[in-house]
């Protein structure tokens, strides 16, 4: 079955023409929503980079049917992995069970913000995997403390999550991506991959 998408660009508009669009294209029949997560438009001219995660909180509430996804976060320079977690967690529950959050090993464009510098590719994917180890563990519940090799939690926990759990895809290129990355995005508990 043919299912159609709609990107909800946030370098090319405004927080409230994107909630906006996405309510519209609901009543058009799209099946699903997609959300860039971008501190920086990829062109100046564009001249818009709103905060995607309130996008989509505002999003939920005017749609009903269409599911939501991000496009894809990067849960390892501008947000850690715990707050990834609870962000997830609240939109699971706002929008009724509808999303899902696509998370990535990131990039310069977006990441630098925070002054940390820009790793190698193989760094970033350790953090990554590193990254969704804790959010599926968190969004399954767990209380968690972790000293990491990129990450420490201190007995995180989220208090409201939603019935059904939230879905991870992973934006990954690559066949050797794609056999790391597969199990984490499609099982349902964490594997014990954090730390050494």
């Amino acid at each position: 079955m043919t299912r159609f998408g709609y990107t909800l660009m946030t370098e090319q508009s405004g927080p409230r023409e994107l909630v906006s669009y996405a309510g519209g294209a609901e009543q058009a029949g799209f099946d699903f929503l997609v959300s860039s997560d971008h501190y920086f438009p990829w062109l100046e001219s564009m001249g818009h980079s709103p905060y995607a995660w309130s996008v989509l909180g505002g999003v939920s509430q005017v749609t009903e049917r269409v599911e939501l996804l991000t496009y894809v976060t990067c849960p390892t320079m501008r947000y850690h992995p715990a707050v990834v977690a609870q962000k997830a967690a609240t939109l699971g529950l706002l929008s009724e069970g509808r999303f899902t959050l696509g998370l990535g090993s990131g990039e310069n464009l977006n990441e630098h913000v925070i002054g940390a510098g820009w790793p190698a590719v193989a760094v970033r994917q350790e953090m990554l995997e590193e990254a969704i180890v804790i959010i599926r563990a968190l969004l399954d519940g767990d209380q968690l403390t972790v000293e990491g090799d990129y990450f420490r939690v201190d007995q995180a926990r989220l208090w409201d999550l939603p019935e059904s759990k939230v879905e991870i895809g992973v934006a990954v290129g690559g066949q050797e991506a794609v056999h790391r990355f597969a199990e984490l995005a499609t099982t349902s508990s964490p594997p014990s991959r954090i730390g050494t």
